[in-house]
């Protein structure tokens, strides 16, 4: 029996001429920061959002993940999901009227700001920045793909972005969903038992994190920095930042490129 989640706030009522459980096992909170997804492969959740702080926050109450399976919108007895792409070519592609249906169904417990996103190669490229703006949302819907991808016309007529990891194929979009829900649900209140640990991280204010250290003092003939011991909270501060800005101009200069026009050249 899995462990029941905690209650923190009033069950969604949507209408719908299905029976709804009044007990289930992850109820739909209405003030709890919600991810939907559609998938071929509903059994690959929570994954590794079930361990660690994103497993302990999904427990507590502090969002909610529900999963909904593409095929139960299937055609036929068969319940197939794709078809052979219009034009010719190789592969299968997902049929608008089976995501089309799927999206409808999920979209009803849509409130509010709640976009949905669909793991895509062509898609814009995931940074912190989209974390930061997904966490402020009353939740997301993501459509993971797989074959030859889905049907443009759904992603046009449900005004759906596209959004990729990175410049890449992979076999499906569970692993990518699986990403940037860890990288959002982080950023929720409660979450981090430190909210000050996202303040300095890589990319939060678009530079890479300085280097962290640790005891021993010593290790393998290799010290940690004399002024991070010395107590001079300005001059740790101060060496945090140059070396942020060192790795920076080092290994992303694109990013510190960034950083240069939005200063206005200045740097």
């Amino acid at each position: 029996m899995s462990t029941p989640f905690k209650s923190h706030g009033r069950q969604r009522v949507t209408p719908s001429l299905e029976p709804r459980e009044l007990m289930q096992d992850a109820p739909d909170y209405a003030d709890v920061w919600q991810a939907h997804i559609i998938t071929l492969f509903p059994e690959l959740f929570p994954g590794v959002l079930g361990a660690s702080l994103t497993g302990r926050a999904l427990k507590d109450g502090l969002w909610q993940l529900h999963t909904h399976d593409l095929r139960e919108h299937g055609l036929t007895k068969h319940r197939n999901v794709d078809d052979t792409p219009a034009g010719g070519g190789a592969g299968m592609v997902l049929r608008a009227d089976v995501v089309g249906p799927a999206i409808e169904f999920v979209q009803q417990r849509a409130s509010g700001r709640w976009p949905i996103l669909y793991m895509s190669p062509r898609g814009r490229r995931f940074d912190q920045a989209m974390a930061r703006d997904l966490a402020h949302c009353q939740g997301v819907t993501m459509l993971c793909g797989r074959f030859e991808g889905v049907d443009e016309r759904v992603i046009e007529h449900y005004g759906i972005t596209e959004i990729s990891l990175g410049d890449f194929v992979m076999t499906g979009g569970e692993l990518a969903a699986q990403a940037m829900i860890d990288a959002t649900v982080r950023l929720l209140p409660g979450v981090l038992g430190n909210a000050d640990s996202t303040v300095e991280e890589s990319h939060s204010a678009g530079l890479l994190e300085h280097p962290q250290y640790t005891k021993p003092a010593e290790w393998q003939g290799r010290a940690i920095p004399p002024v991070l011991m010395s107590g001079n909270h300005a001059e740790i501060a101060r060496w945090r930042r140059e070396t942020s800005e060192a790795l920076t101009r080092e290994r992303r200069p694109d990013l510190w490129a960034l950083r240069d026009k939005s200063d206005g050249g200045t740097r």
